[in-house]
This record gives C-alpha cells, structure tokens and sequence, in this order.
C-alpha cells in the first residue's frame, strides 16, 4: 500500500457489565452503566450491549457467577465482540479468570478512565501524571500479563541470580514509578514559581462533574479559544486567564472534570494540577442542570475536593444548561407525591436556595441566558477581595 494512504481504524464493539449490591440498586447500576456507555464512546469504541447481575458477595474469582460469564461468552463470541468493559474494578485475580474465559481484551472502569486520559493528555505535566497512575495501576496486575516492558536495566549481569520474568518487570515498573514522581516535583516546583510570579491577583477557579460546561463559561469569561466538546474529560490541563470585567482584572482557572469512582491514583497524580482550585479565592463550581441526577453529581465533586486537601475558598454553585432542563408536569388529579422530576425550574430555583441556602445562580453559558447576573455576581465579590488585598487602589472603580 502507497506510503501517503492511510485507512480508519477498524471500529471497536464494546459490552459492558454492572453488578447490583447493597450499595448499589439496579436504578443506580444502569445509571452508571450508562455513564460507562458514555466513557467508552469517548474512548473510540461502540458499546452494543449491557448485561448486569445481583451479586451479593462478589465471586473472588471472577466477580460475577459463572453462568452469567458464561452467557456474555456466548455473546462475544457470536458477535465478534473486541472488548468487554466492567464498570467495578477487577482484581488482578478476576481480571486474569475472567480473560480466560472471554478471550478478548478486558477493561475496568478505571482502565478505562486512565485510556482516556492518556489520550487526552497534551503537556508533559500531564502525561506525566497520567503515566504515573497508569503504572501504579499496572504494578499488582503483572502477574500472568506477558506485555514485557522495554528492559531498560535488562541485558547481561543486570538481572540477579535465578531472578524471575516477572520479578524483574515489578523492579522495572517501580523504578518508573520513582522516576515519574521525581519527575512530577520538579514539574510541581516549576508550576508553583508561576503561581508565585503571577502576585496577589484575585483567583476564581472552576470546578465540576465532567462535561457539564466548564470550558464553555470560561471561553464566555476570558473571551479565549479553550478546546470544549461534548466528550468526558475535555480538558486535563488547568488553564489559566486572565479575566477583566469592568476595568476589575482578576485569574480565572478551568480544572479536569470530576467523575464519579474517579482512580485514586488519578486523584493523588493530579492534585498538583488542582493547587488551582486550593489556592483560589472564589470557587465557582458548575452544574449541569438539565441533567437527572445532578444532585449526585454535586456530592462527588464534593467529596473529591475533599480528597484534594483543603478548600477554603467561598463557594458558589453555578447551574448551567438551564436551556436544556425539562419536567414532567403532574396531572391535577395526581395526588402523589412530587419528585425532582416534577418541579419547574422556577420551583426548582426556590427549593434549591431555600432548603441549602447557597450562594448558586441559574445559567445558560450556551444560550448566554443570565450572564449578565452572573458577570455582576463575580465582580461583587471580586471587588470585595481586591479591596481588601489593595486598598489603594479602590479608586478604580
């Protein structure tokens, strides 16, 4: 074939597999299972079909039964699967088993989400922090896995006497990991010296679940070009602009989206990237409305913040994509009781600010609905920060 035609890879068909448990129901199974579905589109392959299981003690062997391993064998094979995704994680065990069994490549949902973002990674920050969790997730699953790694300490008189395949793999992917984490400090070092250098100025930083519109209210804000897609993990790399609303400059930061069962060695690689969000003065931590189960959504961002260190910033919720958010109305003659589903976005603004009693304002960074309020809402607190930190210079505005 002529060197200057290239062809399209062959496209990849996924089944993906959940399990229901006590802490998991099977509403919140196919809720995660249809986040994984959405994952996997990101990562270039089709999903074609989902098979759950109640599973009260998971089989240390191979997590679900056998013959419900056995029924999503037969389908493999019938279908000419590529891949089967997991969307709890295997242990090494049961991810060796259960590979023998379907003979075909095998993800779990933290695979998965560390492919991802090594695909997205675009600076040596970056991949740097992603290739670090990816051999720390590497490490216990060598066992059985005879994807031999370049042997940069190989050759002869360097592996020691009656030293095993495996046992010089481990040495090998310790020694990366300690070099990836040297590595990441002097990154770390470099990225502190420029947060330094930038002074005192204000700092707003966005945070949220992933794909809820981050990007888009920072290219509205800054009036730059950063990349925004409607693809989980658009963004890795915290951005950094600087903001001017009426004559009042200020630094607006746009981190990586949450997700819920993020790897916590994502979370530990990247908590350098995040410094962002824990030396910001005001944290904006945005919402996608029109999406079911965003109250969910909130609860994970919290709880990773969490994760990240302390977070002293003032918070206020911004809910956006309001453009997009639907109910269903209840009949008149409906007595039971209301859900979320039910309420008006009017009633739904009310019952948010009364029962929480946040700061939080509705958006629609898209359809630019409410931006005013919200540019208007920055300021103020801004102004205030700025007062404060150069009383001299309140005479600008």
């Amino acid at each position: 074939m002529p060197k200057n035609i290239t062809t399209a890879p062959e496209p990849e068909y996924a089944v993906l597999v959940g399990v229901t448990n006590q802490e998991q129901d099977a509403n919140q199974v196919q809720e995660y299972l249809d986040e994984l579905a959405f994952l996997v589109r990101t990562a270039g392959a089709t999903p074609v079909k989902q098979f759950t299981q109640k599973v009260n003690i998971p089989n240390p062997r191979t997590l679900i039964g056998e013959g419900k391993l056995a029924e999503i064998e037969y389908f493999v094979k019938d279908n000419e699967i590529d891949m089967v995704v997991f969307d709890d994680d295997l242990t090494p065990t049961q991810h060796r088993n259960i590979e023998k069994v379907l003979k075909c490549k095998l993800l779990d949902r933290t695979n998965l989400i560390l492919d991802i973002f090594a695909k997205r990674a675009q600076t040596a920050h970056a991949k740097t922090q992603v290739e670090l969790a990816q051999y720390e997730y590497l490490l216990p699953r060598l066992a059985g896995m005879w994807t031999h790694l370049e042997r940069q300490r190989g050759g002869i008189g360097m592996r020691g006497p009656g030293e095993r395949e495996i046992e010089t793999d481990r040495r090998i992917v310790r020694d990366k990991i300690s070099g990836l984490k040297e590595q990441l400090k002097k990154i770390d070092k470099q990225m502190a010296t420029q947060r330094k250098n930038r002074g005192k100025m204000v700092r707003v930083a966005l945070v949220g679940y992933t794909n809820v519109g981050k990007s888009t209210i920072m290219n509205m804000l800054s009036k730059s070009d950063v990349f925004a897609e409607n693809k989980l993990f658009a963004t890795l790399d915290t951005t950094v602009r600087k903001v001017v609303i009426e004559n009042l400059p200020f630094l607006l930061s746009d981190t990586v989206g949450f997700i819920r069962k993020l790897p916590h060695s994502l979370v530990e690689s990247f908590k350098s990237t995040l410094d962002e969000v824990r030396e910001s003065d005001i944290l904006l931590h945005v919402v996608d409305i029109s999406h079911p189960n965003f109250e969910d959504h909130i609860q994970v961002v919290n709880q990773t913040l969490k994760e990240i260190g302390e977070v002293n910033a003032e918070k206020y919720i911004v809910f956006n994509k309001i453009d997009a958010y639907t109910y269903e109305k209840k009949d008149e003659d409906d007595l039971t009781p209301k859900t979320k589903e039910n309420f008006s976005l009017e009633e739904l603004k009310n019952t948010w600010m009364a029962k929480n009693n946040e700061h939080c304002i509705f958006i629609s960074a898209k359809e630019k609905e409410n931006i005013e309020q919200f540019k208007k809402l920055i300021y103020d607190r801004v102004k205030e920060i700025h007062a404060v930190r150069y009383p001299y210079n309140n005479f600008l505005y």
